[in-house]
């Protein structure tokens, strides 16, 4: 069965960093004695004083990919959480970056697709390996009161101090806020707080607050890493899209507990642990009851894994099979999440 979110899964695990210029020194940074890009160095400032955002840069892992309520106390209203089931429920497959449009005000908040800031006084653009540029205007004017819904919103910004404090609003209602299918409406504004702490690395706040759709407002905070010697790579997703066009999309996690196998609580208890995924992060999985639960990164909740034999388990949301693997002692070394594209495989750590 192919699911939505494997294909995220395939880009972490099979996308380079680098693009054509791979290994092509960035000009003008600071660098160690070794010839290494010194991300330690203070933050560069531009002719004004103000700290300079500009450069290509990652989220620290997966960030709020899959949940980007995390631990919030916020609800969905009743609406709002019946989309959102029904999303979780058929494995996201109607989900528009599937479908090879924009993705809205998630763009850049995991480590799939680098972006590059470019910063003059006046205005601050993002590139986007997977979405489309962003201006954020810093020359005093307004948001847009009555905007056209646009897939990336209308973008402003201030200083205040060292912080590049960013209001966007005037967003369609059509993207998901994360993978796992938080929806919005065309209410939402969201406000983004850049730092720059030193030259390698960024903190970004981004809080969410949409009335029509969640009880209260939420804020979430990603770390942002600065990757030098490098350039962006052409991403066109409609080039090779085969898999929404040719409904390879399909199933629903009904099925998955029809077949589901029941398997021992001892058998259990020995995969209990966290799992290093690269850049998926931490999984960290438990026993809850009678099943096990995965806990992706990000504050995501314990999410159910649906055995289908001893070995081998299915995480909706995180949209493909997992396989325990163990030593000749019978010790549970790693996990296999298996996707088409191939195979990650996270150690066990603990």
């Amino acid at each position: 069965m192919r699911r939505a979110v494997a294909a995220v899964l395939a880009c972490l695990a099979s996308a380079p960093l680098g693009a054509q210029w791979l290994k092509h020194p960035t000009p003008g940074i600071p660098r160690t004695p070794d010839g290494n890009a010194n991300l330690a160095a203070p933050a560069p400032r531009t002719r004004t004083g103000k700290p300079d955002l500009s450069g290509i840069w990652s989220i620290d892992g997966l960030g709020y990919a899959f949940n980007v309520v995390g631990d919030h106390q916020t609800e969905m209203l009743p609406w709002a959480r019946a989309v959102y089931e029904q999303r979780l429920a058929n494995y996201s497959t109607d989900d528009t970056d599937l479908k090879c449009l924009p993705p809205g005000p998630r763009a850049g908040l995991f480590r799939m697709n680098l972006l590059k800031i470019v910063q003059t006084d006046g205005l601050v653009v993002i590139l986007y390996e997977n979405a489309p540029t962003r201006q954020i205007f810093l020359d005093g004017r307004a948001l847009p009161t009555d905007p056209n819904p646009a897939w990336m919103g209308y973008s402003v910004g201030h200083w205040d101090r060292d912080t590049l404090v960013v209001e966007s609003a005037g967003f369609n209602d059509r993207t998901w806020l994360d993978f796992s299918g938080h929806p919005h409406t065309e209410a939402l504004r969201v406000t983004e707080r850049f730092r720059r702490k030193d030259f390698g690395h960024l903190q970004l706040e981004m809080s969410f607050d949409d009335p029509k759709a969640y009880t209260r407002p939420w804020a979430i905070g990603v770390s942002v890493n600065y990757v030098p010697d490098t350039e962006l790579l052409e991403y066109v997703c409609n080039e090779n899209e085969k898999d929404h066009a040719n409904g390879h999309l399909v199933g629903q996690v009904a099925d998955e507990r029809k077949s589901e196998t029941r398997v021992a609580g001892d058998v259990l208890a020995r995969y209990a642990g966290a799992y290093n995924a690269g850049p998926l992060g931490v999984l960290r999985v438990a026993v809850d009851g009678d099943q096990l639960t995965m806990e992706l990164p990000g504050g995501s909740g314990r999410q159910p894994m649906f055995a289908q034999s001893e070995k081998d388990f299915v995480v909706p949301a995180l949209g493909s099979p997992v396989e325990f693997v163990k030593d000749a002692g019978g010790s549970v070394t790693h996990l296999v999440i298996k996707i088409v594209e191939g195979d990650v495989r996270a150690e066990r750590v603990r």
